[in-house]
């Protein structure tokens, strides 16, 4: 039964697992965007999930932190979350999710990181725009708290968004698409924020479709396309024949 796997992921590392996912799927309408997929997270993983486009990489990340319906279980801390609000868990949607229109600041755009700590009706006190401060300094804007979010450029966007999951202190970071569009220098620079997250006991999980820097920097690897269909090192999971049935079945199954 489904709280049995509940139960057996859980106990296969009872004191680091911060997160297991037991069949979770997701459909809109008839359209089956994700089929019943199992994994487990520990404290202090750096993951990367890799697939085509279309794969479900971003319906898996919503799911996981609460923001669509979903059947199966998400369990976080032991605790299974049905669809109650996911503090533990911050998610970073991909830049193309952000409409640069609404007129906020940078530092306004971390601040609402800090809402779980203040809450929606108290004013954000001097500690919270201390940890803002420190946030936009480890992704290297420390400069351009008071600048639009219009009109930075892509990696600056994907930075400021990565900042506003830091204000989390959240155990477990979702990353949709978070290197994407940001140059060389900041991409090694976060890599090593990663590390350093996850030194600390974060989980860090990252959608990408740069393998190269999977293969370098990455020990784990799920990979997905409809479903989870791989989960182990990039050294297996993206050999050949593994990583040509993950996207060869995107033209099989009409993905995008």
């Amino acid at each position: 039964t489904r709280s049995e796997r509940v139960t057996l992921l859980m106990n296969s590392h009872p004191d680091s697992t911060v997160l297991a996912a037991v069949d979770v799927a997701v459909s809109y309408g008839d359209y089956e965007a994700l089929t019943a997929s199992s994994f487990s997270v520990d404290a202090g993983e750096l993951i990367a999930v890799v697939g085509p486009n279309g794969a479900g990489k971003s319906t898996l990340f919503k799911a996981l932190a609460g923001f669509i319906d979903h059947e199966g279980d998400v369990v976080v801390h032991g605790e299974q979350c049905h669809h109650l609000e996911r503090q533990a868990i911050a998610y970073i949607p991909q830049q193309s999710d952000v409409d640069l229109r609404f007129p906020i600041t940078v530092a306004e755009v971390v601040m609402a990181g800090r809402r779980r700590f203040h809450g929606a009706r108290m004013r954000p006190t001097r500690n919270d725009h201390d940890r803002v401060a420190d946030c936009l300094s480890q992704v290297d804007l420390a400069d351009m708290g008071t600048r639009s979010l219009a009109t930075l450029s892509g990696g600056q966007v994907q930075r400021v968004l990565l900042a506003r999951a830091l204000a989390q202190e959240a155990d477990v970071l979702l990353l949709d698409e978070a290197l994407s569009g940001v140059d060389v220098r900041h991409t090694a620079d976060l890599i090593g924020l990663f590390t350093q997250l996850c030194a600390s006991g974060t989980s860090v999980l990252v959608s990408t479709h740069d393998l190269g820097l999977v293969r370098t920097h990455f020990s784990r690897c799920l990979t997905l396309n409809g479903r989870i269909i791989g989960d182990g090192t990039p050294a297996t999971e993206l050999a050949g024949d593994k990583l040509e049935a993950v996207f060869s079945r995107a033209s099989s199954q009409g993905r995008s």
